[in-house]
């Protein structure tokens, strides 16, 4: 009965905690118990680690960077037994891979973790409990506090991401940086970097150089509503150097981040083919790169020279992303070249194939065998699963749901990207209020209704859910402060269904504080949409 009680007013403690604005943390944290006074930050007080791990020590200098950069408080960083008063990071090795407990008295602040992904994530805790001058680019004259209390937490899933579309419109180094510096202040770890598209091709490739000469450059780009048909008349093109890939990779690893790259196949390939048309179903026709936006019909042609011509390119991609997967795309592949092409129908009959869906399988499943071949997986959109499922596959579930519970109940592991939902391009107010964008409807509300836990799915199958994306995609989306906009404050929804435990779900709370991050967004200058902030 005592632990019964106990437990009662844990709970009770922490929901009046985050109904309070000092204790205002997104996403919301496993446990958090309020406790009295404020840590005060002071010059020369010392943050002492006590960690074997190097990437501890790390962010303990984070922390010193920041205070300083935000304050002008040198905080001294040394390794060493712990003190009476100071700042502490300690070394648990029973905490989870990505889990930490923050305490916070007058005296001290402890951050314990079991590696630095772990007390990164305390620090993003204890930045959001300080005042939002900590996240500005110039020095506040405020004196930094940070309220007492205990926060235990870990994240519900380990894949936390964002996909920015870099294929209809490029972004540059620069803003992918920004944007992952802005995913990790809500816990988001994985940015996926969509970088081949109908309308572009954006990353080097030593060995095919007309694929950043021909292949990421448009002759011009639609502008305005698609029923309008009307273009610019401008090129526009842009591309990623291997250099540029390494800077982003290695930035992105500081913070924790796991960058995924796609390269999309068999289908969204009109710009490959602008510049290696043999590798077609119409080898004599001259392709361009798309100008309109949608679905092109020109798909790659499952021939071995294909084959050998992607597998080279997949060679350089995976030396330059040492994540765990390659997402290869797989959807929206027009089977109608397919169809017309003697040599596939042909193969489909020495394969003793069943159809176009069974010849999409094989397809991906070359392509599986040989990214597994290479100490990697492969990660498709759900559109993978027509015609059978290739035997290392993740799947990412896009149209709805239907395609991550067919696939967990097959045993793949699956990230949860459904557009009704997630799809960031979505209109997230009344249209006559708004920027031209896609189509769709996603406020805010509707972003956080999300639930991963299925019904459909039995325990075991839902193991396979590990974790959730929501996808920026950038047909009407030009520059990075629109980016911005259709990102925030959506992302800070994601974060949360990614990240806090299973609770009933309550907007309005998460609505109120959500509004008491407006001056975090504001220091950060973010370009958020404020419809639902009101």
């Amino acid at each position: 009965m005592k632990s019964f009680i106990l437990s009662l007013f844990i709970i009770c403690a922490s929901t009046t905690a985050f109904s309070q604005n000092q204790y205002t943390i997104i996403p919301e944290p496993q446990k958090l118990i309020p406790a009295t006074g404020v840590y005060s930050f002071k010059a020369n007080t010392v943050i002492t680690v006590s960690a074997k791990d190097n990437d501890i020590s790390a962010v303990a200098k984070m922390l010193s960077e920041q205070i300083k950069a935000s304050f002008d408080i040198v905080l001294p960083v040394k390794a060493g037994a712990l003190k009476s008063t100071g700042i502490f990071f300690v070394q648990n090795d029973q905490l989870g891979d990505e889990a930490y407990q923050l305490n916070i008295t007058t005296k001290n602040i402890t951050i314990q973790s079991k590696n630095g992904k772990g007390a990164f994530y305390a620090l993003q805790s204890l930045f959001q409990l300080m005042p939002a001058q900590v996240y500005a680019a110039v020095k506040s004259n405020v004196i930094p506090t940070v309220p007492a209390c205990q926060v235990e937490d870990a994240p519900r899933f380990s894949y936390r991401g964002l996909m920015l579309d870099a294929g209809r419109h490029f972004y540059t180094v620069d803003f992918i940086k920004r944007y992952i510096d802005l995913m990790v202040v809500y816990k988001l770890n994985t940015f996926h970097w969509h970088l081949t598209e109908d309308q572009g091709w954006r990353i080097e490739i030593k060995k095919y150089p007309l694929l950043t000469s021909i292949s990421s450059i448009r002759k011009e780009s639609m502008v305005g509503a698609y029923k309008d048909m009307k273009f610019d008349k401008t090129p526009y093109g842009g591309f990623y150097t291997q250099e540029d890939i390494k800077e982003v990779v290695a930035y992105a690893s500081k913070k924790f981040v796991t960058i995924i790259p796609e390269i999309e196949m068999p289908g969204h390939s009109q710009a490959l083919l602008a510049a290696y048309p043999q590798l077609g179903c119409n080898p004599d026709k001259i392709y361009e790169v798309a100008t309109k936006w949608g679905v092109s019909e020109d798909v790659l042609c499952p021939r071995e020279e294909t084959f050998t011509f992607m597998q080279d390119v997949l060679t350089e991609v995976m030396a330059l992303f040492p994540g765990q997967y390659i997402h290869i795309g797989g959807d929206e592949c027009p089977k109608k070249q397919w169809k017309e092409s003697r040599f596939c129908q042909d193969l489909i009959k020495k394969l003793k194939l069943k159809d176009e869906h069974e010849l999409q399988s094989y397809f991906i499943g070359r392509i599986d065998k040989f990214i597994t071949s290479k100490g990697k997986k492969m990660l498709g959109w759900d559109e993978i699963l027509e015609g059978g499922l290739s035997p290392n596959a993740m799947v990412m579930s896009w149209r709805g749901t239907a395609g991550g519970i067919e696939a967990a109940k097959l045993n793949h592991d699956v990230v949860m990207s459904p557009n009704s939902f997630f799809y960031l391009d979505y209109y997230q107010a009344d249209p006559k209020t708004q920027p031209l964008a896609i189509g769709g409807n996603l406020p805010l509300s509707k972003c956080y209704s999300f639930e991963p836990d299925l019904p459909e799915l039995t325990e075991a199958e839902a193991k396979h859910i590990v974790g959730v994306q929501a996808n920026v995609w950038t047909e009407y989306i030009g520059t990075p402060a629109y980016a911005e906009y259709m990102t925030f404050p959506r992302a800070l929804a994601l974060a949360e269904i990614g990240w806090s435990p299973k609770r009933p779900k309550n907007y309005v709370a998460f609505s109120d504080r959500v509004k008491k991050h407006i001056p975090v967004m504001d220091a950060l200058k973010i370009n958020y949409c404020n419809v639902d902030l009101k």
